[in-house]
C-alpha cells in the first residue's frame, strides 16, 4: 500500500533544516525517529499501517542524516541539540504531547526526550535499543567503536555504512532504509562523532523514574540488544517486551507484519 506523506522542512539556528513528514491526516499522532546512519524511509511499511489503522504519523530525518541539512561544524552535532530539535519539531507542528517512538539510536533519543520534557510524551515505543551505560569504562568502549565507525565513513562511504550492520545484513532490508537519501556523509560522520558517543548516565538512571505506558519491542535475533531490552523491561514500571521472531536489529523491516501487529496492538489503548 502507498502512503501519502506530506514532506516539510523547519528552520533551525546556525543554518540546520530539519526535514520531517507527515502521513495521515486524522488520529492520534505518533513520532518515529529513524536508527544512526539510516533515514526516515526505514519507518515506511510501519506507518502504512499506521495510517491505515487510524494514526497520524510525523518522520524525520536526525542532524546529519537523509535530507536534513547541517553544516559541517562539529558543535552542532550534540545529543542536546537533537532533543532540542524534536521539541521544536512538536512546536512548528503544534503538537503539545505524542506517543514517541525510535528504533536504536531513535530509541535511545526518545528516553532522552523523555528525561528533558516527560510533559510531551503520552507513551514510548523503544525498539531494538537501549539506554546507554551508567559505567564508564563501559561507555568509553561504546564511544571508541563510534568514532572508528565514523572513521570508517570517511575512508570508505557508503559501502561502510551497507557494510556496518546498522542496517541488518539483508540487501532487500538495506534498500529500504533510504542511503541513497544521505546529503551529505561528512554530516553523517560528524553525528557519530557527535552523539552517537555517549558523556553521561542520564538515560539509565531516569528509567525506574518512567510512568508513561512503554512498549519495548527487540528482534529475536538482535543479541547486542536482548539484554538492554531485559533491562529496560525490568526498570520501566510497567513496560511491555514483545520479542520478534526471526528478526535482527531492524525488527520492522526484517518482519514487517509481526512487528506492526504488536505495534498495534499497544496503541489501541490511545485510540
Amino acid at each position: 500500500m502507498t502512503t501519502k506523506s506530506s514532506p516539510g522542512t523547519l528552520t533551525r539556528p546556525a543554518g540546520v533544516e530539519i526535514a520531517y513528514e507527515v502521513s495521515g491526516s486524522r488520529g492520534p499522532v505518533i513520532l518515529l525517529t529513524h536508527g544512526f546512519t539510516v533515514t526516515l524511509r526505514m519507518w515506511d511499511p510501519t506507518v502504512a499501517a499506521l495510517v491505515q489503522a487510524g494514526w497520524r504519523v510525523v518522520t524525520w530525518d536526525v542532524r546529519g542524516h537523509g535530507l536534513t541539512a547541517t553544516p559541517e561544524e562539529p558543535s552542532l552535532y550534540s545529543l542536546d541539540r537533537v532533543i532540542d530539535d524534536l521539541a521544536a519539531l512538536l512546536d512548528h507542528l503544534e503538537l503539545d504531547q505524542v506517543v514517541m517512538g525510535g528504533l536504536s539510536f531513535g530509541g535511545y533519543l526518545s528516553l532522552a526526550f523523555w528525561v528533558a520534557h516527560r510533559d510531551r510524551v503520552q507513551a514510548l515505543v523503544l525498539a531494538d535499543t537501549g539506554p546507554g551505560y551508567r559505567n564508564a569504562d563501559a561507555r568509553e568502549a561504546w564511544n571508541q567503536a563510534a568514532v572508528e565507525r565514523a572513521a570508517d565513513i570517511d575512508a570508505r562511504g557508503v559501502t561502510a555504512l551497507e557494510s556496518s550492520g546498522a542496517a541488518g545484513s539483508n540487501a532487500a532490508v538495506q534498500g529500504q532504509v533510504g542511503f541513497d537519501r544521505h546529503r551529505s556523509l561528512a554530516g553523517l560522520s560528524l553525528a557519530v562523532r557527535g552523539f552517537l558517543t555517549q558523556h553521561d548516565g542520564r538515560v539509565m538512571e531516569a528509567l525506574p523514574k518512567i510512568r508513561v505506558p512503554t512498549l519495548i519491542l527487540v528482534g529475536e535475533q538482535d543479541e547486542p540488544f536482548r539484554k538492554a531490552s531485559d533491562v529496560m523491561t525490568a526498570k520501566i514500571e510497567g513496560a511491555e517486551q514483545v520479542v520478534i521472531p526471526d528478526a535482527g536489529h531492524v525488527a520492522n523491516l526484517d518482519q514487517p507484519e509481526a512487528f506492526n501487529q504488536a505495534l498495534l496492538g499497544f496503541l489501541k489503548r490511545f485510540r
